[in-house]
């Protein structure tokens, strides 16, 4: 029953198109990185993000309260940088333009970025839900990279 169920909650979840972003942070002597599809708004007042890191990903061993974080939503043409920011033992930074801004990495052309500082760390199962308050955004004209049945997309308007 259980198999069955986990089945079909991640086909369900395949089914749901998602928003692409690094996240990112600075520990004062180098930049780290996660490509994540689970973060959204979580509040207007005050301004905050809300990011699910797997429990596993080295990016949370780096994070604590007041730590910097940057969530770089990805532009419609940057899979490849979705696919290496998801690879474990990669130089990732070495590859992309990139530049510390409000004390986050953000990657160069990406469609929107949000600069935060953690508030507080959450246990989630097998996730950790980091809350984070926002104090600098920006975004651009280039598409959104999307997530869906396990390609990589945009959407484009009519």
């Amino acid at each position: 029953m259980r198999e069955t169920l986990e089945a079909e909650f991640r086909a369900a979840m395949r089914n749901v198109a998602s928003p692409v972003a690094v996240v990112t942070t600075y520990d004062g002597e180098r930049p780290h990185g996660s490509t994540v599809s689970a973060f959204m708004s979580l509040s207007m007042d005050p301004l905050m993000l809300l990011v699910s890191l797997d429990n596993r990903a080295t990016l949370l061993t780096r994070l604590r309260v007041g730590s910097p974080l940057g969530v770089n939503i990805l532009a419609s043409g940057q899979s490849d940088v979705a696919t290496l920011f998801a690879t474990r033992g990669a130089d990732r930074f070495a590859a992309i333009g990139w530049e510390l801004r409000d004390g986050c990495p953000a990657l160069s052309d990406t469609h929107a970025w949000v600069a935060t500082r953690v508030s507080s760390l959450i246990p989630a199962g097998d996730h950790t839900l980091v809350l984070a308050d926002v104090v600098g955004a920006a975004h651009d004209t280039r598409e959104p990279l999307v997530y869906h049945q396990r390609l990589y997309g945009t959407h484009l308007p009519h």
